[in-house]
């Protein structure tokens, strides 16, 4: 396991995500919905730290963003997978530098943890199938993603 796993500073950003996830910047949003916090935190952390780090990150930041969430559906899952992926690509792949290969894998992520977060919602409430395409799960899922891409 990586040094840094420990560190006081990575403790309190980790922290952070879930306080900025609460207060949610309204400048920092598309039609009221804010960027995907845990992913833009999850994505350089698991670039740096590989896929073993990647994967115990989206574990512990999942359970935290779900601990304040009030709903029935979880990003636990999405963001493990995401931590891992991340990992093996900081590894094995080249080293990602550039802002727009950054950002493409930052609107990826945040498109699975919205596909995620959606798919399990239409899953519990079975009314709402029909209704896809007007409710609120492809409006949440397209403006997060914009705006955690840029």
């Amino acid at each position: 396991m990586p040094r840094d796993f420990f560190r006081p500073v990575v403790a309190i950003t980790a922290l952070g995500v879930p306080v900025l996830s609460l207060i949610a910047p309204s400048w920092f949003a598309v039609t009221g919905v804010g960027p995907s916090w845990g992913v833009l935190w999850l994505l350089p952390w698991a670039l740096v730290n590989g896929p073993f780090a990647g994967l115990i990150a989206g574990l512990l930041l999942g359970l935290i963003l779900d601990a304040i969430s009030l709903g029935q559906v979880s990003q636990v899952f999405a963001l493990m997978l995401l931590g891992f992926w991340w990992g093996r690509l900081g590894r094995t792949g080249p080293p990602i530098e550039k802002s727009l290969n950054l950002g493409l894998l930052a609107w990826f992520g945040s498109v699975l943890v919205s596909s995620s977060i959606l798919a399990q919602f239409l899953m519990i409430n079975f009314s709402l199938r029909t209704s896809l395409f007007y409710s609120w799960g492809l409006h949440t899922l397209f403006a997060k993603s914009i705006v955690t891409g840029l």
